[in-house]
């Protein structure tokens, strides 16, 4: 019986390939892509310990699922829910007495598409995109967790209900009840998978560049053709938030004067948006870095900008330089 369950056990590469569809779920679990990471390892080193006990009824793939599910739920035991500045209050005032800064650990991360999507059929990617932008994953925090992961499996990744039951060891019915909770308390955020993010057009890109062009001038003019009348930004770690253009660029003339001067550079989209490191000029010259930007855009012109802060950690993962040389 050793010798036949040993043969049936997976080889580490047979884990390995399943990687990259993991993380989009662990990410979607937990809200930050260095949990996600974690959370993979973590259930990689509980199945290559527990492999000689894999007696091949199901296939690798919900084995693998069932143990980072089971991961990702000891996490969040006793966790704080992560969140978005504008889930934890109203939008402010654009004044430096407004802002606040709270634990990174508290914020939804961004996450780079080629960490959870790389070489994927379009339609698939589509998907992706939809389920893993910053709104949707917010609202899934939301959620209890367990509600959480069968909310994903079933409505993200299509699992029958049946397959749900058994990877969390429970009934079709509890599952079915669960998903009805689950999509009641969604409904309520107004963001849901059918909400396609816009495939960039040759227009888009156009304005992109525009705006990049335009922020490192610092041309509030140009800008303002750019930005939507009722657009907002966030800069977590900070919970302020700003709901309108006129907001913005107050901020951006004010307390935000600092970024004048500033370079933006492309890299890898964060969560299907469009993603730019923004680096401030530095007294020591050259420029240092400041945020990770992402940009929503709505019609043809950005309609929210989330500036992530958390520079030392979020750049090395986008693959953008430590600074920019004079």
């Amino acid at each position: 019986m050793a010798e036949s369950t040993i043969s049936i056990a997976p080889a580490f590469g047979e884990l390995e390939q399943h990687r990259v569809e993991l993380t989009a779920y662990c990410y979607r679990m937990l809200g930050s892509p260095f949990d996600a990471e974690d959370a993979v390892q973590d259930a990689f080193v509980r199945a290559w310990r527990s492999r000689d006990r894999f007696e091949g009824r199901s296939a690798v793939r919900s084995w693998l699922y069932r143990i980072a599910t089971n991961v990702c739920l000891d996490m969040l035991k006793g966790r704080q829910r992560r969140a978005r500045p504008m889930d934890l209050g109203p939008a402010v005032e654009p004044i430096e007495s407004n802002l606040n800064a709270r634990s990174a650990r508290e914020w939804i991360e961004p996450i780079p598409e080629n960490l959870i999507a790389p070489e994927k059929d379009p339609a698939d990617l589509a998907v992706e995109r939809e389920s893993i932008r910053l709104a949707f994953v917010a609202a899934l925090q939301q959620l209890p967790a367990r509600q959480r992961a069968v909310l994903i499996l079933r409505e993200v990744l299509r699992w029958e209900a049946s397959e749900v039951a058994e990877l969390l060891t429970t009934s079709v019915t509890s599952v079915n009840s669960a998903l009805q909770r689950a999509r009641a308390t969604m409904a309520q955020s107004h963001v849901t998978t059918a909400d396609p993010l816009p495939k960039l057009s040759e227009a888009d890109r156009a304005m992109l560049d525009r705006y990049v062009a335009a922020f490192e001038r610092y041309d509030m003019a140009a800008l303002t053709s750019l930005i939507r009348e009722d657009a907002t930004q966030s800069m977590p770690p900070y919970d302020m938030w700003l709901s309108g253009r006129d907001d913005i660029l107050a901020w951006w003339v004010g307390p935000g004067n600092g970024c004048r001067g500033s370079r933006v550079i492309p890299t890898v989209s964060a969560n299907g948006s469009p993603a730019y490191g923004q680096y401030k000029p530095s007294p020591q010259g050259g420029h240092e870095p400041w945020a990770l930007q992402v940009l929503e855009l709505e019609d043809g012109r950005i309609g929210e900008f989330t500036f992530f802060l958390d520079t030392a950690r979020l750049f090395p993962l986008f693959g953008l330089p430590p600074r920019l040389d004079p």
